[in-house]
């Protein structure tokens, strides 16, 4: 189910592997919740290929389950992937993707590169400006 933790950008991520079951309701965001507490992760990768095409669907609900019960938990959650498929289906995802991706604490991204762009553009940003030189 996992597939590794390190850390970026002073931040513990937790990385699902892409070969696990999907991720289907909030039952299953519970058991990846409980499998990562032991790496005590403060971001959560989630390869697109783990998320039920309903997570996708917005009018199922399944995706607002899903963040919300890892947001409960206090954890960031970063679906990492090619999810272009789904983008085709309608405006709302894509509006919801960018909604998510203007915030701090769902983000969609293209690969984990991308990622650490973003959490070192964040830690560069919380830094005083006398330290940023």
């Amino acid at each position: 189910m996992l597939a590794r933790s390190y850390d970026l950008h002073g931040m513990r991520v937790v990385e699902l592997a892409v070969d696990g079951g999907p991720l289907r309701n909030d039952r299953d965001a519970v058991d990846v919740i409980a499998a990562a507490s032991a790496r005590h992760p403060e971001i959560i990768v989630i390869p697109a290929e783990r998320l039920a095409d309903d997570f996708f669907r917005l009018r199922t609900g399944v995706a607002g389950q899903v963040i919300q019960k890892f947001l409960t938990y206090r954890l960031r959650i970063v679906v990492v992937g090619d999810i272009s498929k789904h983008l085709q289906e309608g405006s709302a995802l894509r509006d919801f993707i960018y909604e998510c991706n203007s915030g701090s604490h769902v983000w969609f991204v293209s690969g984990l590169e991308e990622l650490g762009q973003r959490l070192r553009r964040e830690t560069n940003r919380s830094l005083p400006g006398d330290w940023q030189s």
